[in-house]
């Protein structure tokens, strides 16, 4: 069988929206894994707003360069392994890029147990639940009865935080695009109000929404939406900051939220950025906690996967343009090495 894989490089990096012709697809070798490393098989690719932010500069990890592999987050099989921690045929996520074969320091890799399905590890039980119940629970810090409101709210993490929201008894207000999505939070998901972002002023929109104010403002989006939220946060309230998707994949707005140091003053309020990879030692509980509510019924798994490697370029492109609903990835189908 032929030693060789499809990966996916970056051809240029764009001024404007990003593009699929902005990755070029190429044959290169499977890599043979070095002392320390791990061969894996990626199964499913994770397709997040992130990949594009790496585009434009370096963030909590370096930024990608064309002519590099994309980078991305993948749950993989053990195919080959030169770490005492590893063993063919176990499950592992991490930064593999977009490329069917990928050699890993074990270092860099979280070991996973099977689930069924898969899937489920690159969205509830992976990074992207894990972002939504840290950083509600540990930077949102809601309570029952308080009002919480998210943005990009039928995104991957967007509907987990929400879900979350009500299992813990506040009023969720979720902030999406369109209103097949805010009418799906609403009655799919449960969700107490839903605005729509693009239907016209979005503080007129949000204060009816919200009319005792807004104690914890979950935040995927940044921009004006960030903006609208913070001028009605009651006294005390918590901004937990997660992601600005409004900003990475359009030229910089022409001011930034404004007012924001006078009204944090005020109003005594707490905004706190995270990554969730700051929470990872309390990640078993973590997951124990999730599967629970997976298995209960309190949290209903919503998925977007797309099928086939070469897919990647526009599944993503589909995503900053919010064609998803829950957490968006592609399935790979690639050779098995024997």
């Amino acid at each position: 069988m032929s030693q060789t894989q499809r990966r996916f490089v970056v051809a240029r990096v764009p001024t404007g929206a990003l593009t699929a012709d902005c990755f070029r697809l190429e044959d290169a070798p499977v890599p043979e894994p070095k002392e320390g490393e791990v061969l894996l098989r990626s199964l499913y690719v994770s397709l997040d707003a992130a990949n594009r932010a790496w585009m434009q500069g370096a963030t909590y990890r370096a930024a990608v360069e064309p002519g590099s592999v994309m980078a991305g987050g993948a749950l993989g099989e053990v195919v080959a392994s030169r770490h005492p921690q590893f063993k063919p045929g176990e499950l592992a996520s991490g930064d593999l890029g977009w490329q069917e074969y990928s050699a890993v320091p074990g270092k860099a890799l979280l070991k996973e147990t099977r689930v069924e399905p898969l899937s489920h590890l690159q969205s509830v039980y992976g990074i992207t639940g894990l972002t939504a119940y840290f950083g509600l629970l540990e930077v949102g810090q809601p309570k029952a009865g308080e009002t919480l409101v998210v943005s990009a709210a039928a995104g991957a993490v967007g509907n987990v935080v929400g879900q979350i929201g009500k299992i813990l008894g506040c009023r969720v207000v979720g902030v999406a695009g369109g209103d097949a999505k805010c009418h799906w939070l609403t009655e799919t998901l449960g969700f107490d109000a839903a605005v729509d972002y693009k239907a016209g002023p979005m503080y007129k929109s949000l204060k009816a929404a919200c009319p005792q104010g807004i104690d914890v403002y979950f935040d995927n989006v940044g921009g004006d939406v960030f903006e609208a939220a913070l001028f009605q946060m009651n006294a005390r309230g918590r901004i937990a900051c997660c992601g600005a998707v409004s900003g990475y994949d359009s030229a910089p707005p022409p001011h930034g939220p404004r007012g924001v140091p006078g009204m944090i003053v005020v109003k005594r309020l707490t905004v706190r950025g995270f990554i969730v990879m700051d929470f990872f030692a309390r990640r078993a509980a973590a997951l124990a906690q999730l599967q629970a509510w997976v298995r209960d019924g309190k949290i209903r798994v919503v998925e977007d996967v797309i099928d086939g490697f070469e897919n990647l370029p526009q599944a993503l492109v589909g995503l900053l343009h919010g064609e998803n609903r829950g957490k968006r990835m592609v399935k790979v189908r690639g050779q098995v090495l024997h």
